[in-house]
């Protein structure tokens, strides 16, 4: 079956990209190993969608499809460091309607794959697993598990951080691995957060509340693998009297909503993004630590630039050309290079406990909150992606 691209991956970037291609002429095969599904009660798996992806989400149709009584938008976002440091950023004082949307990961993967079943130029292979992949001048030739063949012009590795599409390729990933496991669940909470979310900056990692609508919260704690297992150890009762502690009882007593899961953090940097007739996208071309919350919106700006530069192909030109990859490889070289060191940076200051060192940086949040043009700097770049 012949195709002008395979995309390799259906989660969020890999569907936002097939979706944001629906009015081209481009003939689009997804391919994935599972049918996105919702869980019973609440997701733990929850995103925190920028402004700017909420309306690249909206433009594709999705947006306004979404349940709103699943979301939350965040008005405020407080931060504390390990010493007293502190700083707020406010959506009302920076001139903006909301900071960021909460919402579950399952919410927005479903709209997405239902507005896929129904786009006329999508060939969805699902249940399907990859075996064989052959790249020439010409074409790319993906070989299924279940003996299919498909050709196109470019394949778009959409796969994750173990990303099968860059492996076959022989695109160079660097991995450092920081030791440490992601801890998440939701939480009912005493106290209404008041759309606020929270972040602490503590001796045992860096701990984040997001607000959820009711008085529901999902939290990620980002710890050294011995404090997340110790946290994963604990029974019901125990972890959520350690999370109200850990974050000073901002918002009372915390109940437990869902089950926790933990993951390992690492960040990961790719050699190049693109090679003939090869594009990768969202974690299969990144990964950044969980603290900055961009990791998701980053993956929809990839897709966002990429589907650009496709849809403004004339009828004569190949998707796969180097020529149009560099294009896509260049407009997203920034923005991802600059949040891994950001992010990268910011969880080795606070993850060194020399004196002196905490002294610094809590002076530097409080320096911060006392300078508007700064903190409004990093607000508008929270919600646009730019300063």
């Amino acid at each position: 079956m012949k195709f002008d691209l395979i995309v390799m991956g259906g989660g969020l970037a890999g569907a936002a990209l097939a979706v944001a291609l629906r009015k081209t002429r481009l003939r689009v095969a997804l391919i994935d190993s599972e049918w996105p599904r919702r869980p019973e009660d609440w997701d733990a798996r929850i995103y925190a969608y920028s402004p700017a992806n909420a309306k690249f989400l909206d433009d594709l149709g999705i947006w306004r499809h979404l349940d709103q009584r699943r979301m939350s938008p965040v008005h405020e976002m407080r931060i504390f460091g390990d010493a007293g440091g502190s700083l707020t950023f406010s959506a009302y004082q920076s001139g903006v309607g909301e900071l960021a949307w909460i919402g579950e990961s399952s919410l927005v993967h479903l709209e997405l794959w239902e507005s896929l079943k129904r786009q006329h130029n999508v060939t969805l292979f699902c249940p399907a697993r990859p075996l064989g992949l052959e790249c020439d001048e010409d074409a790319v030739r993906l070989r299924l598990e279940d003996g299919q063949r498909l050709e196109a012009a470019l394949i778009v590795g959409a796969d994750g951080r173990d990303s099968w599409v860059r492996q076959q390729a022989g695109i160079d990933a660097s991995v450092l691995p920081y030791e440490e496991s992601g801890v998440v669940a939701n939480f009912e909470c005493e106290r209404p957060h008041r759309q606020a979310a929270f972040q602490w900056f503590l001796p045992e990692g860096i701990l984040a509340w997001l607000p959820l609508p009711g008085n529901l919260i999902s939290i990620v704690w980002s710890a050294k693998s011995a404090v997340a297992d110790e946290l994963m150890m604990l029974d019901d009762a125990a972890f959520a009297a350690r999370v109200a502690a850990a974050g000073g009882h901002a918002l009372g007593r915390l109940s437990p909503r869902t089950p926790r899961a933990a993951f390992p953090l690492r960040l990961m940097r790719v050699a190049e993004v693109v090679r003939p007739r090869v594009a990768l996208v969202g974690d299969a071309a990144h990964a950044i630590h969980p603290l900055s919350g961009h990791g998701i919106n980053l993956g929809f700006q990839d897709a966002k630039a990429l589907a650009n530069r496709l849809e403004g192909l004339h009828s004569w030109e190949d998707p796969g050309n180097q020529s149009v990859l560099r294009g896509y490889a260049r407009s997203r070289a920034e923005e991802p290079f600059l949040l891994q060191y950001a992010t990268h940076g910011l969880n080795r200051l606070f993850g060194t406990q020399l004196p002196f060192v905490s002294g610094l940086r809590n002076l530097g949040l409080n320096l911060t909150a006392r300078l508007p043009v700064v903190s409004n700097a990093l607000v508008r770049y929270a919600i646009n992606g730019k300063f």
